[in-house]
């Protein structure tokens, strides 16, 4: 019995030896950290620079007369990704509240597989027809901060955006395979973000859905690949890198 209750009594020891050990080594750790860009918060703006990926594609709806048509049984958008370069500038409007400017650069390439009645001679009854777009976009947002902890900080962002397709083909000629595209858009974006804080600048990683709103296809009935569709509008997930200072 001494043998069985000896076993009790001492087997809590080494975690409870452990507990106090942690306990002991984390509030010095914690009371040690150090604050970066404490001057940061009550700038009235700011710069930074911004590196971003994208995953893109194409909101399609048909057209009302698609079955009247006989060459095209299935026209479906497909993903594609991308890469963005821009800048961006943040007035500091509140404690919790900022406005910004971010005009991005973006290259990404949008495809559409359509599924054919008669083969194609080249690429037979499936056709993937890709459509390669640089994208000047200006988006103006406001976010929401949340309170900070230590040098670590939560963000929400809402706005609205106008983008200028310098890739657009809405008035090419050579036009027996391709799908127009208008060159204006607008739009709006929600997302969320994190703000690291080190000393000499604030990295802050960022996801966020940006959809367009306008038709931007230039539907031609005389085109296969275009008459079976009625609008066309753009998705995007965008994650960006800031670097602002």
């Amino acid at each position: 019995m001494l043998y069985i209750q000896r076993k009790k009594i001492i087997k809590p020891v080494p975690f409870l030896f452990f507990i106090i050990l942690i306990s002991c080594t984390y509030t010095p750790v914690s009371a040690q950290v150090e604050l970066y860009q404490t001057d940061h918060d009550i700038k009235p703006y700011y710069f930074g620079i911004t590196l971003g990926g994208n995953i893109s594609r194409f909101h399609i709806e048909p057209h009302s007369r698609t079955l009247l048509y006989d060459s095209v049984l299935v026209a479906e958008p497909l993903n594609s990704g991308g890469f963005a370069l821009g800048l961006s500038a943040t007035l500091n409007l509140t404690k919790r509240f900022e406005a910004r400017f971010n005009p991005m650069l973006q290259f990404t390439e949008r495809s559409i597989y359509y599924k054919l009645k008669y083969p194609d001679p080249f690429d037979g009854y499936d056709v993937t027809k890709k459509i390669e777009s640089v994208i000047f976009t200006f988006p103006f947002q406001f976010k929401f901060n949340s309170d900070r902890i230590g040098n670590f900080r939560v963000y929400m962002l809402g706005g609205v955006k106008a983008d200028i397709d310098l890739a657009a083909n809405a008035r090419a000629r050579r036009a027996e395979d391709l799908v127009k595209l208008e060159k204006s858009d607008y739009g709006i974006e929600l997302g969320v973000g994190f703000n690291f804080y080190f000393p000499s600048f604030i990295f802050s990683p960022e996801i966020k859905l940006s959809n367009g709103l306008r038709n931007i296809h230039a539907r031609d009935e005389s085109l296969k690949f275009s008459n079976v569709i009625d609008r066309i509008q753009s998705r995007m997930i965008v994650f960006s890198i800031h670097l602002e200072g």
